[in-house]
């Protein structure tokens, strides 16, 4: 069997895991289109990312794969808010806050991730070896269709639900957290953007601000916020509805176990793993979860 034809078959696995999870995590979902509203979001994810897909294999490029990340966000989340609508005539305070809680946390990142893939050259390095291979690069463009549906399933699963919930401690709970994630997150890569533009600091490790109480701060407020997220979700979740638990599990998985703390830290490590005081850093240094800096 020829790489290209496994390649198409991952992308087909994919796209069933996507769907199933769809069909029963949504179990709670308002209707639309004959079918639930979560499933009807998740199969926008797959064709935002399908059809963004084919003029970027033609061009051989990988620069708007994160901006489409941004926008299969919101599309599906605009859907759901849709749904959500015509179903009852209006949005309840706690869907409303999610999706705005979303969008908010959506357009920050998508510009961040933006501005940085086009001042890199406009391409990322993790694609430089699949963007020339199209069913390899199918691959890359369903996996983020199902990495949206997955994070984002604790905010579907309360905007669509049929089950409606005056504000409560899971929520101002859950908003809590989602607002010590989102701060995290949002300081963290703006004190790692300031200390790249300095030229003092070419060739150096970020070791302050948030980065002296963890080594990836940034990672720590992503786990975090759609943590709140699911916390907010917890009145309105009942039966299958509660496979949702994912959202920040898989966040967790993705950003510790595949792409994230393993991969920077093999980069850092080769970069200035010979450096006593990047070894250091590492020694005293959580790779996750922050602790003040000692003296």
């Amino acid at each position: 069997m020829g790489k290209s034809v496994k390649s198409l078959m991952v992308a087909g696995i994919v796209t069933i895991i996507a769907l199933v999870f769809a069909h029963f995590a949504g179990a709670g979902s308002v209707d639309l289109f004959g079918t639930s509203a979560f499933f009807v979001c998740a199969v926008i994810a797959l064709l935002v990312n399908w059809l963004a897909f084919i003029p970027s294999a033609a061009a051989q490029t990988d620069k708007f794969y994160d901006t489409i990340g941004a926008v299969t966000y919101l599309s599906v989340t605009a859907v759901a808010c849709y749904a959500a609508y015509a179903a009852a005539g209006s949005l309840d305070m706690r869907a409303m806050v999610v999706a705005g809680m979303v969008a908010i946390w959506c357009i920050r990142l998508g510009t961040f991730l933006y501005a940085r893939i086009h001042a890199a050259g406009g391409n990322d390095s993790r694609f430089e070896k699949i963007r020339v291979n199209p069913p390899r690069f199918l691959v890359a463009w369903t996996l983020q269709a199902l990495w949206v549906i997955f994070t984002a399933s604790a905010a579907l699963a309360i905007i669509t639900s049929t089950v409606r919930v005056p504000l409560d401690v899971f929520f101002w709970v859950g908003a809590a957290i989602w607002v010590l994630g989102i701060v995290f997150e949002t300081v963290a890569d703006c004190q790692k953007s300031a200390f790249k533009d300095d030229a003092a600091n070419k060739g150096k490790f970020i070791n302050v601000g948030l980065w002296a109480w963890c080594r990836h701060p940034n990672y720590f407020g992503e786990i975090t916020l759609w943590l709140g997220i699911l916390v907010i979700a917890i009145p309105v979740l009942s039966g299958l509805s509660w496979l949702v638990v994912i959202s920040p599990v898989f966040v967790f998985l993705l950003l510790t176990k595949i792409s994230g703390i393993n991969l920077q830290d093999a980069q850092a490590k080769q970069r200035w793993g010979d450096d006593p005081a990047y070894q250091a850093y590492r020694a005293k240094t959580p790779a996750l979860f922050p602790r003040p800096p000692k003296g």
